[in-house]
């Protein structure tokens, strides 16, 4: 992992920062952290975040510690690229949650000299690689990817555990739905 030091940040260019991993790994806390530090810089920052992803609060990004910054709810990716316009900083949580066309959009940002941070799952409860993610961390400048503690044995965790029957890819839910696990505890449960 790639300790954020402002004086390691590119100048006069755009860049795409992607945070990645399991349920309970603190993704969105990252995130926030960031966005919190650049608002104190006194950046212009724009939060974006999937309509589907209505946990915990209609217009905010709430972490599961319950952490939350306010945040435009779009319903496709375009919308983003619309209303970050006027913004240097662009944060968008959930990304799993987005078309592959948020890849496009964040380079698009990128290149007109944005700093972009994208937060998501980057697998799905299968463990399987959970598109756009794959393809954002390809194009990305930084990458962090935050581990959770397995509920069963207290090892790194960087799986998601699904707790219920259903065989769809997505299923928004908290603590009621998943968990983390790590290799060796993670199994694909039995679609009803």
């Amino acid at each position: 992992m790639m300790e954020f030091n402002p004086h390691s940040m590119p100048t006069k260019t755009g860049w795409i920062e992607v945070i990645c991993g399991c349920m309970f790994s603190g993704k969105t806390e990252e995130l926030i952290r960031r966005v919190r530090r650049a608002i104190i810089a006194k950046q212009n920052v724009k939060i974006f975040k999937p309509k589907i992803d209505n946990r915990y609060s209609a217009n905010e990004i709430v972490s599961h510690s319950e952490q939350a910054l306010p945040s435009q709810v779009v319903e496709n990716v375009n919308e983003i690229l619309e209303g970050a316009e006027d913004s240097y900083v662009i944060a968008i949580d959930e990304a799993q949650f987005f078309s592959n066309d948020l890849i496009d959009v964040c380079n698009k940002l990128a290149d007109k000299g944005k700093r972009v941070i994208v937060a998501g799952l980057d697998q799905d409860y299968r463990g399987v690689p959970f598109e756009p993610m794959p393809n954002l961390l390809a194009v990305a400048e930084y990458i962090t990817k935050t581990l959770a503690i397995c509920v069963e044995c207290g090892n790194p965790a960087d799986k998601t555990q699904r707790k219920i029957h259903s065989g769809e890819r997505v299923l928004v839910g908290a603590a009621e739905s998943y968990e983390a696990r790590c290799r060796k505890c993670h199994y694909i449960p039995d679609a009803e």
